[in-house]
Formats: C-alpha cells, structure tokens, sequence
C-alpha cells in the first residue's frame, strides 16, 4: 500500500510567521493521518516545486532500512515530473505532528537540492522554514568533490 506520487492541488493560503506553508503541512499531516496504525508507513513528507504543485510520498520501512518520506518524495517529484522542489516537510502518524528530517534526508536534500527550505517544528507548536544548508552546517557536499566536467 504505498501512497506515494499523488498530486495534491490546494488553493492559496496565508502564509505567517508560524507557518510560512500551510498548505503544504496540511498535506503531509493529512496523509499521516491516513496512514492508521501501519507500522510500515508511519511517516508522510509533502514538497512543493517551484510552480506550486505539491507531491507527497509515504516512507517505506523494513528491517534492512527502507526509504523516509521524504526520499519517497524525492523520487515521486521527479516520476512526476515536478519543477525544482523548493519547500518539503514530514509529518508523522498518531497526531506526531511536523517532524525534523533525519542525517540522511537531510545530506540528501543539500545534495540534490541545495535551495530547499524544510519546514520544522519551531517554538510553541510554530512551524519554520529552514534552509536545508542550516540543517547540516560544515557538511561535506557531494558537488564540491566531484570531478569537474572536461568538456
């Protein structure tokens, strides 16, 4: 049962200081809360591309280390055809709410898409943007030690 790729379209909303997507948190906990008591899927990420169109995924766990959320949505934005992702945030299952990426998604977001914001819990029950470079300060960055293209 995987729910990943599903486009979701939503009208715009108010963006505010303690929540600069709306939108997009309502995305990825709306799915979460779908998700039941499946220990399998208990995690759901929502992103936006540059356009505005939002794709969500569902992580996949098994003992061996299945995929996040968020690397489901990694791979369902580009099955889908999305523009460059700008924003992405995860939500867990049980009413957990917005949920920090772990090491993982988080070196693969600056490897893949060093621009994007990701939406983490903040003060209060807040949800800010964060700016994937913030998350991981003095990383190593796969582009930066890759062979420069001869031609």
């Amino acid at each position: 049962m995987c729910l990943s790729g599903r486009w979701v379209t939503r009208p715009s909303v108010v963006r505010t200081a303690e929540n600069p997507d709306p939108a997009l948190v309502r995305a990825a906990t709306a799915l979460a809360a779908r998700l039941g008591t499946d220990d399998n899927h208990s995690v759901a990420a929502a992103a936006r591309d540059a356009d505005g169109r939002v794709v969500t995924g569902v992580n996949v766990y098994h003992f061996t280390g299945g995929p996040c959320a968020e690397l489901v949505v990694l791979g369902a934005a580009v099955a889908e055809g999305a523009g460059p992702l700008v924003r992405i945030v995860a939500a867990g299952d049980r009413g957990r709410g917005v949920l920090p990426p772990c090491g993982r998604c988080r070196q693969a977001l600056l490897d893949l898409w060093p621009d994007i914001e990701v939406l983490v819990p903040g003060a209060g029950g807040a949800v800010r943007a964060v700016p994937v470079r913030e998350l991981l300060p003095h990383t190593y960055v796969w582009a930066d030690h890759q062979e420069p293209d001869p031609s």
